[in-house]
């Protein structure tokens, strides 16, 4: 019996077509499997965020030791300016450490000499002016009755000042920044103490410094430091130069002037000037001038209005006529840049960049100016600031002439 249709196999086999699918391509590494995260994003993340915990790290640690490195500057450039009287001594059979020691204690003993002489004289003038200050209140008091027709009496004066408001507020407050300023004084002597002492290191090892600086540097990169660090001492010597000159010319001429008006302690004031108006950036002519004001005014309240104007005066004269000329000479620094470091110097570190500004800038421009490569400058009039005529184009009257012109 023939099989059926109903006995055959159920199953049967498709005929395979004649274009193959190719299989699928395995994802690249890295890709979104199946809406998986890649590999290297949770590293990429870790990593970023590392970076970001290192920043604030760092700009944290940098914010909290400003006032340090700014110490430390201070003490570097105060160690290149005794760095010739040190080697000198070093040079001579001295070791350097008693050298640098040598050196620190001359200019301990001349400060401290100065700011005794000086707080003697304060403490005299102080004194003279509160013993004379009711004559002093009584000149004034009758040149007001007399002027505005008054009836003032220093006892009524002096009554409602003890009795004041304002008195009272003041005294308050003063009782209570004592201890501000205390604090401000320690702060200001541990301060000086630190850069003391760095920059006693910088001098007596100097030479390990730089040993120890060139040890991690190619024999070419040595020189460089080297050369540059000579550099620096040179520049700072004469910045110190100059200002130690200037400070000179302007003591014996405010000298001269007090000598002249017959204020006490004449010479002790015109160190003073000279000292302060020259080291102390800014504000050191303000501070310099303030002290013979007051002390001029004990004796004539006219003579204090002459010093004035003689500060302002001399000021200005240092100002556009002796410091440029002193600077370009012992610093090698055109007057512009000196006045523009300056400038820099205070918008970066306050009083501290005013004073090393200079020197800083004159070592850096010696420095690059040997990387500079210069050429002859051609013989053109126009490098000596002559325009010639007949390339000038036609003058303002041509012109006009041109436009009104028919």
């Amino acid at each position: 019996m023939a099989p059926t249709d109903d006995t055959e196999p159920a199953v049967r086999h498709a005929v395979p077509p004649t274009a193959t699918t190719p299989p699928p391509r395995p994802p690249a590494d890295g890709a979104v499997r199946g809406g998986r995260m890649p590999r290297w994003l949770p590293r990429a993340m870790v990593l970023a965020l590392a970076l970001i915990a290192a920043f604030q790290l760092g700009s944290w640690a940098f914010h909290q030791l400003t006032g340090l490195l700014i110490n430390i500057l201070i003490a570097f450039f105060l160690a290149l300016a005794i760095e010739p009287a040190v080697s000198w001594m070093s040079a001579h059979g001295m070791r350097r450490g008693l050298a640098t020691f040598l050196v620190f204690l001359g200019l301990a003993v001349v400060g401290a000499g100065f700011v005794t002489l000086l707080g003697s004289m304060l403490a005299g003038q102080i004194i003279t002016m509160v013993e004379g200050f009711p004559g002093y209140l009584d000149s004034v008091i009758n040149w007001i009755n007399q002027t505005f027709h008054t009836q003032l009496r220093r006892v009524d004066v002096q009554e409602g000042l003890l009795h004041s408001d304002w008195l009272r507020k003041y005294a308050q407050n003063s009782a209570a920044g004592v201890l501000d300023v205390s604090a401000q004084v320690l702060g200001g002597l541990f301060q000086l103490l630190t850069i003391m002492l760095f920059s006693f290191y910088f001098a007596a090892d100097g030479p390990r410094l730089r040993r120890a600086l060139c040890s991690v540097l190619p024999p070419a990169r040595q020189a460089e430091v080297l050369r540059a660090w000579e550099i620096a001492v040179d520049k700072t010597g004469g910045y110190l130069y100059s200002r130690g000159l200037m400070a000179l010319i302007s003591g014996v001429a405010h000298y001269v002037l007090l000598q002249a008006l017959d204020v006490p302690y004449a010479p002790v004031l015109g160190v003073w000037v000279g000292l302060v108006s020259q080291f102390i950036p800014t504000i050191g002519t303000y501070l310099a001038g303030a002290l013979p004001m007051l002390i001029a005014f004990t004796v004539d309240p006219w003579y204090a209005l002459w010093v004035l104007v003689f500060v302002v005066v001399y000021q200005q004269f240092e100002n556009y006529m002796l410091q440029p000329k002193l600077t370009s000479k012992t610093v090698d620094i055109h007057p512009a840049v000196a006045f523009g470091s300056v400038i820099a110097g205070t918008a970066l570190l306050g009083a501290v960049g005013a004073l090393i500004a200079i020197p800083a800038v004159a070592t850096l421009q010696a420095f690059l100016g040997a990387y500079v490569k210069r050429y002859a400058v051609t013989d053109d009039p126009r490098v000596h600031g002559h325009r010639p005529r007949n390339q000038g184009g036609p003058g303002v009257l041509a012109r006009v002439r041109r436009l009104w012109g028919p």
